[in-house]
């Protein structure tokens, strides 16, 4: 798994352990829904720390337990 598959999937799970949409969760850290849409389907290649953070806060978690997740460990370097 890359970092960028590991980043969505993790997007995905903080939303469904609140019973969020992203949309909703878009909403509530001010990020448009594009902008998580791009990282969601791939497009966004390098997901920016500052968007992550801000997902981090309407999520009410550390940017440290966001990557504090067994999706993290072990990833594939993505070159590309």
């Amino acid at each position: 798994m890359t970092i960028c598959e590991a980043v969505t999937k993790r997007i995905i799970l903080l939303c469904d352990e609140q019973n969020i949409t992203v949309n909703k969760l878009s909403t509530k850290a001010g990020v448009t829904q594009s902008t998580v849409d791009s990282i969601l389907k791939g497009k966004s290649k390098n997901p920016g720390v500052c968007t992550i953070k801000k997902l981090c806060d309407a999520s009410n978690i550390s940017i440290i337990d966001f990557f504090n997740h067994p999706l993290f460990e072990n990833l594939d370097i993505d070159l590309n």
